[in-house]
């Protein structure tokens, strides 16, 4: 006749299995609302200004939406080249309103509050329009941001036209930046000179988005 003693391990093993399905939310198990083609979709969102920001506030001009967490590798490759900063500027110049949001949820790599989120930004040079933060991760998962960096091209009619990883080199090293094929400035050249987008999606590369209830395993690496 077995005993209780017999069953524990069985037991402990089942209850550590519910507890993983349970709480583990995978970075990619995002809802991904955003189609190419369709409507971007609606959003409202505090910046680190103090500012509250919603995508109809920029009907009529083109919006980049970027995924940041500045303790990833990969985002620092893309500010540390000034890449990054370069590309906001450049855009900026150009009428392009540039958001960075942030999905990172408190206690995990890549929150701040406003305050430090703007001094991390300082650091790091950056030059986007301004900083959003998403502690409750909803925003992202409206999007189905992955990764850090995670790219977004809404034209002026609010329709989204890309999506995907900002280059063609999924590498943190720094001199990648040089040879890359950057899809988002390709992106918004075609769609700001009336052109068709070529590359309208890719693998996004970077760091998994720390979202609320996903269990964090340090800095995580991901493709796609």
């Amino acid at each position: 006749m077995k005993t209780h003693t017999q069953f524990l391990p069985i037991a402990l093993l089942a209850f550590a299995a519910v507890l993983f399905v349970g709480f583990y939310a995978p970075a990619s198990n995002t809802a991904d609302d955003a189609t190419i083609g369709a409507a971007a979709p609606a959003f409202i969102l505090p910046g680190t200004d103090g500012e509250s920001y919603t995508l109809a506030d920029f009907e009529g001009k083109f919006v980049v939406l970027e995924w940041l967490n500045f303790g990833c590798p990969y985002v620092k490759r893309h500010y540390n080249s000034g890449n990054m900063p370069e590309l906001q500027q450049a855009y900026k110049d150009k009428d392009v309103v540039w958001l960075s949001i942030v999905s990172s949820s408190p206690g995990k790599q890549g929150y701040y509050e406003a305050d430090g989120m703007n001094m991390q930004n300082e650091k790091f040079g950056g030059q986007q329009t301004a900083i959003l933060l998403d502690p409750s991760g909803d925003v992202g998962r409206l999007y189905g941001a992955k990764t850090t960096p995670h790219m977004y091209i809404i034209n002026p009619e609010g329709t989204l036209i890309y999506k995907g990883g900002i280059d063609d080199k999924p590498r943190a090293r720094e001199n990648e930046t040089k040879t890359a094929n950057n899809y988002v400035r390709a992106a918004l050249e075609e769609a700001m000179n009336g052109q068709e987008v070529s590359v309208a999606t890719a693998r996004p590369y970077g760091c998994s988005v720390n979202y609320y209830l996903s269990v964090e395993f340090g800095v995580r690496s991901v493709v796609g």
